[in-house]
């Protein structure tokens, strides 16, 4: 077992005592309530609950950065309830802004402050109300039966990182949610982007292709982006903060270094500045994003639904967490496989084997080998489709004898 290990895992009984969730800020409270909480879930149906959780898991992924409030703001200039058109001011022309001017007015940022509360205090309380919520309905309701739904079911985090995860997810969120204001502030006062909210301004061909363009030009920046930080020097320096969380949780999503977390929200809302996109699309790929970035950290075995041949299961993440320079695309797993870095049942990965394409297990030690086992062995067979972890383990143990 690697040092990181041993500060991310623990390795005991999967049912924590109530007396050592004593932090607060580890989420401790979702325990704390648990009893009652409990007693309440139980009378609801089964369907309903399984809803709630699933709608619980949008709710935060389209909120936890800020974002709720540029959709918002894009539907609201859609039924044209913005104060300004894009192209001018109230007398018709474009605002000149005087050198070091403090006018709001000048950058379209006028009311900054209402909108800069109303992004931090809403994702805050989705962020620890929500966040919280699906920890007790996961980690603390069925911690006992780990193997039914947790990836890496015999692996908690610590309280102690628990804490760390949300102390840093939450300075994360500040900036993140200050970043949003300040874009939707300047977007509903009329500032310059290429949203447009006409159909007729490109016609419905582009509409229609928008769709897949869109997606697959944020999903591929964001392959690259992803993998540049896993490059030594900006891993050792910036990513790795976010690797900690080897078990990530629905809170690890923010829980990264906030150079890092400014750079990847730049890559998200980069259609708005680059290329016309109808505010349909990019609000809800915007979401689509988000949802799933939650789905991915969460540490379950939420599998892809029919209807998304394109998007990895969750396991495709969490390996990524696991084993650290592997599988670096987050919504279409296509780019890893172009790319070589996809995850191999032949190859070794860990945080000192850089550039996503492993060691051979031809050129592993005997000791390299059963690391590498304890680390398979370790993963929820239910967490994959078929006998894809068996084919796993069986690769190992074959090398091994």
């Amino acid at each position: 077992m690697t040092s990181t290990d041993s500060v991310t895992e623990t390795m005991e009984s999967p049912q924590l005592k109530k007396t050592e969730f004593t932090d607060p800020m580890a989420v401790t409270w979702a325990s704390k309530y648990s009893d009652s909480l409990q007693k309440y879930w139980n009378r609801l149906p089964n369907f309903l609950g399984t809803f709630i959780a699933s709608v619980a898991v949008f709710i935060l992924g389209s909120s936890v950065r800020g974002e709720w409030l540029l959709i918002l703001v894009h539907f609201l200039k859609a039924f044209n309830y913005g104060s300004v058109s894009n192209e001018t001011t109230t007398n018709g022309s474009l605002p000149s802004a005087r050198p070091w001017s403090l006018n709001l007015e000048d950058y379209r940022l006028q009311g900054v402050g209402y909108y800069w509360v109303y992004a931090t205090t809403i994702s805050y309380t989705f962020y620890l109300g929500v966040g919280g919520f699906l920890h007790w309905y996961y980690y603390v309701r069925q911690r006992d039966r780990a193997e039914e739904w947790k990836c890496q079911p015999k692996k908690f985090m610590s309280p102690e990182l628990e804490r760390d995860e949300i102390l840093l997810g939450s300075l994360s969120l500040f900036i993140g949610s200050t970043i949003s204001a300040f874009i939707s502030c300047y977007v509903m006062n009329g500032g310059s982007t290429k949203i447009y909210y006409s159909v007729s301004d490109y016609g419905w061909l582009w509409y229609f292709a928008s769709w897949p363009v869109v997606f697959m030009w944020q999903d591929y920046l964001t392959y690259w982006h992803h993998r540049f930080y896993h490059l030594p020097f900006f891993y050792k320096n910036f990513h790795k903060l976010h690797h900690k969380y080897k078990q990530p949780t629905a809170f690890s999503v923010t829980a990264i270094h906030p150079f890092e977390f400014v750079h990847m929200q730049a890559v998200l809302v980069s259609p708005m500045v680059l290329f016309p996109v109808h505010w349909t699309v990019f609000v809800t790929i915007l979401a689509y994003l988000y949802y799933h970035g939650i789905i991915d950290h969460s540490g379950i075995n939420f599998k892809a639904h029919w209807w998304q041949p394109w998007q990895p299961d969750c396991i495709f993440h969490d390996n990524h967490h696991q084993y650290f320079h592997v599988n670096f695309g987050f919504n279409m797993e296509i780019w890893d496989k172009i790319h070589g870095t996809y995850r191999q049942k032949n190859k070794v990965y860990r945080e000192d084997i850089f550039y996503g394409k492993g060691k051979d297990i031809s050129s592993c030690t005997q000791s390299e080998l059963i690391e590498d086992l304890s680390q398979r062995e370790s993963e929820n067979v239910l967490a994959y489709r078929g006998q894809v972890r068996d084919e796993q383990v069986e690769e190992v143990k074959r090398k091994i004898q």
